[in-house]
């Protein structure tokens, strides 16, 4: 059997360890990547050449199905397959959460996966956070054990299937630089929930209704949250089935964003466990993923926030609002085809001492702010260290500095944990050097 793998990424090297025993590999990379010993690799610009002569084309996430389809012809299109769809065909368990959304998937299914740990049940948490799908196999899974999967629009629009319980949180227009248009994502993700039997679950935010439609395209038992019978915020408590789990002034994510995120949860483990004592513990002790809304320090009696993961108009937007300090934000990267006229409005409402515009879109959000009336624009600087420097003239003790760019990262930075961490490392340097 000849397989072909496009893309060698994380997803391809995962899917080469899975198919290695399973035919001849040969790799198709546009770049000139290093290969595994007796491994074929077809690169340059006709990396997608002859794709008919193989059996199987394992799709990478980055790849378009278009784009193989187009190259390939028609008949190649029952051939491709991704680690996303093997694994769904192979897992020894049923017992699988699938999230999708546009922001909020890692908190998610992070909070889901410690809250089943927390009633004992074995749990192995994978997809578009930690371990490719297929990695997880070598976990040893147990048809008892629970799967809990980040899954994106890249690795859901050609998926043929969904899982036992499908979450989707809020949908807003992204990775418009990617799909073609907004539809488009929008469908992608509905294959989490149409492959769905009447035995299965389909969870969604209320108050979206993106989120409502997308889950509607199966047959799953419908429950949405923030609203009942999932759980909800009411009084000041996080609450599910008349049962009170948690006050949200206790809860360990910091920002009203969260709540959302807290809700998804609690409602998809509630399926599956009524123990709310260590639901409650869970959502007190976890305090968030790196680059999500991090504490990195305080200098200055300044309080600095890595928000580097925030890669959307929107997610900035909510960044904002978890505040009611005085704040500086630092905006701006690539592009991903957003539209940034509504958070320039948000940021000409809100209490920001000042904004700081970095990369490639910094023209473009400056127009953006001047149109709302807003001026209080800084840019120029080049690196981290300039950019924090700059915050230092701006801020002043009991402020909030927000890395949350609603941008890509790629004109300046590897990707966003690259941006984060050089983020965190500018302002320790500062912090050490006693500023």
């Amino acid at each position: 059997m000849k397989i072909g793998i496009i893309g060698y990424g994380l997803e391809g090297q995962a899917a080469y360890d899975y198919w290695k025993d399973k035919g001849s590999v040969t790799v198709c990379d546009i770049n000139k990547v290093s290969v595994p010993s007796g491994v074929q690799l077809q690169s340059g610009d006709n990396y997608l050449a002859d794709l008919s002569r193989f059996d199987i084309i394992v799709r990478s996430p980055s790849v378009k199905p278009s784009e193989l389809i187009a190259a390939g012809g028609k008949n190649i299109q029952d051939k491709i397959t991704t680690n996303t769809n093997e694994f769904f065909r192979v897992s020894p368990t049923r017992n699988i959460i699938g999230v999708t959304g546009t922001k909020g998937k890692g908190t998610t299914v992070s909070l889901i996966t410690r809250m089943l740990q927390a009633s004992g049940h074995k749990v192995h948490l994978g997809g578009n956070i930690g371990l490719p799908a297929l990695e997880l196999l070598k976990q040893h899974i147990d048809p008892e054990d629970w799967v809990v999967l980040e899954i994106s629009s890249f690795q859901l629009i050609d998926c043929r299937y969904s899982p036992h319980i499908a979450v989707c949180l809020m949908v807003v227009p992204e990775h418009l630089d990617w799909h073609p248009d907004v539809d488009d994502y929008y469908i992608a993700k509905t294959q989490l929930f149409r492959h769905q039997t009447t035995a299965d679950v389909a969870i969604y935010y209320a108050n979206n209704d993106s989120s409502r439609r997308i889950a509607s395209t199966g047959k799953g038992w419908k429950i949405p949250y923030y609203a009942e019978p999932g759980a909800t915020i009411t009084d000041g408590m996080v609450r599910i089935a008349d049962q009170d789990i948690c006050p949200v002034n206790e809860l360990g994510l910091i920002g009203p964003h969260n709540w959302q995120n807290v809700c998804a949860a609690v409602t998809a483990v509630w399926q599956i466990s009524h123990d709310k004592n260590d639901l409650r513990e869970v959502l007190i002790n976890f305090k968030g993923l790196e680059h999500r809304l991090e504490f990195v320090a305080k200098l200055n009696g300044v309080a600095y926030y890595d928000d580097s993961f925030a890669t959307t108009p929107e997610a900035a937007m909510v960044a904002i609002e978890a505040f009611s300090e005085p704040k500086v934000l630092i905006l701006g990267g690539s592009d991903k085809g957003a539209d940034y006229d509504v958070l320039a409005r948000s940021i000409a409402s809100s209490n920001l001492r000042g904004t700081i515009l970095i990369g490639e879109q910094g023209p473009s959000i400056a127009t953006a702010l001047k149109k709302a009336g807003y001026d209080k624009i800084y840019s120029g600087a080049k690196n981290m260290s300039q950019i924090v420097k700059q915050s230092l003239d701006i801020t002043q003790p009991g402020d909030v500095v927000l890395l949350s760019p609603a941008c890509a990262s790629f004109d300046m930075f590897e990707d966003y944990k690259d941006r984060g961490n050089q983020f965190k490392q500018a302002v320790q340097s500062f912090v050490q050097a006693g500023q």
